[in-house]
């Protein structure tokens, strides 16, 4: 297993919530895939997963102030 680079425990697969602010509006992905810290709860994005993420933050303007996916 990995070990937390914050406190020396043991990261294991999870699920997180991520947020991004893109200036006219906030979108919140729920679900997204992460690495969790067991001991202190710090989470790691996979690379894959975080361009899987900035696609999803390019959709059309809605012209909503808050959008709230399901990472999939």
């Amino acid at each position: 297993m990995a070990q937390c680079l914050v406190c020396g425990g043991e990261k294991k697969p999870g699920t997180t919530i991520y947020s991004v602010d893109l200036g006219d509006g906030v979108v919140v992905m729920r679900s997204v895939p992460a690495q969790i810290c067991s001991q202190c709860g710090e989470e790691w994005i996979e690379n894959t997963t975080a361009r899987t993420l900035e696609k999803s933050w390019n959709m059309p303007k809605r012209h909503h102030q808050v959008g709230v996916l399901a990472f999939s």
